[in-house]
């Protein structure tokens, strides 16, 4: 979704109201919690799944050729074996 904008007030206790067209293009529902950055200015919104999305694709990025749970499953056996 490419959007030049839109304006919204800011009421009582800071709260802002999210459009319902940004809401459906981001799959927010009502009581859904989402992860607010400040970057450079700028609040971003993501939602907890984006988020999720967001970080599984950068520890990707850093365990291309190996399977970090056999690693990590490998680490305590050998810890266990130390005891």
């Amino acid at each position: 979704m490419t959007d030049k904008g839109t304006i919204t007030k800011i009421t009582d206790g800071g709260r802002i109201v999210i459009p319902a067209e940004y809401r459906r293009a981001l799959a927010l529902n009502t009581g859904d919690d989402v992860i607010l950055t400040l970057e450079e200015g700028t609040i971003r919104i993501l939602s907890r799944k984006e988020a999720l999305r967001r970080a599984q694709e950068i520890v990707a990025r850093y365990a291309q050729n190996c399977s970090l749970a056999s690693e990590l499953i490998a680490e305590r056996r050998q810890e266990s074996e130390n005891e």
